[in-house]
């Protein structure tokens, strides 16, 4: 273990093997560090938080710390679980969880965040995830494995984004965006599947070809949207990753991102209740 002279670590915290702290940190009383994690200089973890083995927090990272709502009083943070191997860039923010929601901020495995990024209280972070340089969550956001959120994207509280999304830089995601989706604009407007993200991860040309033409099918037509789920279900329901974007949308409750140039067609909000 390597600790700085000029860090603090209160009494009761606890700090795996091969921990190293550098200049200035601050650890509170109630944090849990696994094992091989490191702390560049000026890096404050407080509140219920555990942090798993070799993750990184960089200069003036901060993590834990009291969420911001306005309904809170005090030192009332949460609890913050972080998995393995995470990485944690300059200016990172990440809030535990409140007694208004689960109460626990989640974070899975080998998620980079990069500068001035922000996961707010409750929010349920997925693994192999990328936050972009100022990307940010809101409190009980959701965002699936594989995602990636572009510079600057925000994402509005209680929305989802689905597995291997990819959300372009500025776009503000006010509804869900679902699984295997190419997102962008402001308001966000669903443009396309990911197609480079998809082809990372081995998708077979089969594979890609069926998603697309669920996607046509389900957001690109103009029934309402009980009938398209149900002829995509027809239709391609026999295809795991297709399964895995009708459960997404069925289980929507703020409407789903809709196609560019759908703005005006239908009520604003659109769900399965409508």
């Amino acid at each position: 273990m390597d600790i700085h002279p000029t860090a603090i670590i209160a009494d009761g915290a606890r700090l795996g093997a091969d921990v190293r702290v550098g200049p200035y940190c601050v650890v509170g009383p109630r944090v849990v560090l696994g094992d091989r994690c490191r702390l560049h200089a000026h890096v404050v973890i407080d509140g219920r938080t555990t942090i798993g083995d070799d993750c990184e927090m960089y200069p003036f990272s901060v993590l834990g710390t009291t969420p911001q709502d306005k309904k809170l009083s005090g030192d009332s943070g949460g609890t913050l679980v972080v998995g393995h191997s995470n990485k944690f860039r300059e200016h990172v923010t990440v809030h535990g969880g409140t007694p208004f929601g689960s109460g626990v901020t989640r974070l899975g495995d080998h998620n980079m965040l990069l500068a001035g990024a922000h996961v707010g209280h409750d929010a349920n972070i997925g693994s192999n995830i990328v936050f972009t340089n100022g990307a940010a969550a809101a409190g009980h956001a959701l965002v699936q494995d594989n995602a990636v959120l572009g510079a600057m994207v925000g994402i509005h509280q209680f929305a989802r984004v689905g597995r291997l999304a990819m959300i372009g830089a500025g776009a503000m995601v006010s509804r869900d965006a679902p699984p295997f989706a190419l997102v962008q604009g402001d308001r966000a407007r669903l443009v396309g599947l990911n197609l480079v993200g998809l082809k990372r991860q081995g998708w077979t040309v089969d594979d890609v070809a069926t998603v697309k033409r669920a996607y046509r099918q389900l957001f690109w037509r103009t029934e309402p949207l009980v009938e398209r789920l149900e002829g995509v279900r027809t239709a391609f329901g026999d295809h795991p990753r297709v399964r895995e974007i009708l459960a997404f949308v069925a289980d929507s409750k703020r409407g789903v991102i809709r196609p560019r140039g759908k703005l005006e067609v239908g009520p604003e909000r659109e769900s399965v209740e409508d």
